[in-house]
């Protein structure tokens, strides 16, 4: 069997040797390359192709979330994951279609899982590799003290807590460190629309909007959530074009 080739990237040299030598332990691997900077990763890419790139996030010069913009124009872009001791960056994260999102210290189960995903990403050993579809970006969120990644389409609605966002899901909530109007404007061509200063829901999901005393109200999943007068008009426009768009097929 053909394994993995990894790009492990990272400016902290025993950072950098700690990632090679878990990745190298894993059977599925089969050649591990390294990098000290964004610059030393383009030359190793320029050279060879790999099919994942483990990828610090801060790093002098082009950090990893720029490097990321980069392979993503790559006429076969690899997977990329995304190793960091922070979290500060995963509202930047979103649009990047990241296979995985490592917390620092890395450990050799979460790496395993890590890999895991990679394989699903992409087909291997025979075959040509093939980029992960960004039409369902992930999220990364945290879950008992690990970092998942969450598909935006499980998200139902969000709501806004100061600078943080909670996303609502089937089987529970996740706050993520992301304004509500940062993920409004970078949702709205994915079918989310704003409906009060607080809230913003994925339109597929209302399952009904109702007038009540003190105003108009949508139900999604057995939550009732107010619709500001400045949102009505907008939403009930979204609401009939996309009736008529299921009426027509």
């Amino acid at each position: 069997m053909i394994g993995f080739r990894v790009l492990a990237v990272d400016d902290e040299p025993p950072a950098l040797d700690e990632l090679a030598y878990l990745l190298r332990r894993d059977p599925r691997v089969a050649r591990v390359y390294t990098a000290s900077d964004a610059t030393d990763a383009l030359r190793v890419l320029r050279d060879t192709d790999v099919d994942a790139v483990f990828l610090d996030i801060r790093m002098p010069g082009l950090d990893g979330m720029e490097l990321a913009r980069v392979l993503r124009r790559f006429a076969s872009p690899p997977a990329v994951v995304f190793v960091t001791a922070y979290d500060d960056r995963a509202a930047d994260a979103f649009d990047l279609g990241v296979v995985d999102y490592v917390r620092k210290p890395v450990q050799a189960d979460r790496l395993s899982e890590s890999l895991r995903r990679v394989a699903s990403s992409r087909i291997l050993p025979t075959h040509p590799s093939v980029p992960r579809p960004d039409e369902d970006p992930t999220i990364p969120v945290e879950l008992a003290g690990t970092t998942k990644l969450l598909p935006r389409s499980a998200v139902q609605w969000v709501e806004a807590q100061g600078d943080y966002a909670r996303l609502h899901t089937s089987d529970g909530s996740h706050l993520v460190r992301v304004p509500l109007a940062t993920l409004a404007e970078r949702w709205a061509d994915a079918g989310f629309v704003r409906i009060h200063r607080s809230y913003l829901v994925q339109l597929g999901r209302i399952d009904e909007l109702r007038l009540t005393g003190s105003g108009y109200v949508v139900l999604v999943d057995g939550a009732e959530l107010p619709v500001s007068r400045r949102h009505t008009r907008e939403l009930k426009d979204k609401l009939v074009r996309a009736a008529k768009q299921d009426w027509a097929r």
